[in-house]
């Protein structure tokens, strides 16, 4: 039996991952448990020249200056609305995504195909881990670690370091 929000899957079918799936713009994602620190309403972001569009800047999280990445402009482009923060794990420390609407855990099941490599080339290969469903829609399962470039870190690390 699956706790609320979480999908069951058919008998004979294997579960998925346990994943939080959120909106980002009109797409669905979900980032791995092991790799989200907690969820949150969205703080005051400071912009950060030199970084990439959907570099919202930083925010002061619990104490820690952290980047915001707009995940629906990261991925589509497109602005989008945010109403949630999460906060997830990488090697260099926290980063907040900006996304919409948090729609719980749950298992997402990416089956066979993995990442669809026709569907989704070479490029996004940093971003995303695989495409799978829920209830028939497409989730793209990312991989937060490899989202932020070596640049955005290093424009984060200047402006907290005095000159």
């Amino acid at each position: 039996m699956g706790q609320p929000g979480q999908m069951v899957p058919p008998a004979g079918e294997p579960a998925g991952d346990s994943s939080l799936v959120f909106r980002a713009g009109p797409l669905l994602c979900a980032l791995h448990l092991d790799e989200v620190i907690e969820t949150m309403r969205p703080l005051a972001t400071h912009p950060l020249a030199g970084t990439p569009t959907f570099v919202t800047g930083i925010c002061i999280m619990r104490g820690i200056p952290t980047l915001v990445i707009d995940v629906a402009r990261l991925l589509g482009g497109a602005e989008a609305e945010v109403s949630r923060f999460v906060a997830v794990r990488t090697e260099r420390g926290p980063v907040a995504f900006a996304t919409g609407d948090i729609h719980g855990v749950r298992s997402v099941r990416t089956g066979t195909a993995g990442r669809h490599e026709a569907l989704l080339g070479d490029a996004p290969a940093r971003l995303i881990a695989a495409v799978g469903t829920i209830d028939a829609v497409p989730v793209l399962l990312l991989q937060s670690m490899r989202l932020v470039p070596d640049e955005v870190w290093a424009a984060a690390a200047a402006l907290a370091v005095p000159a």
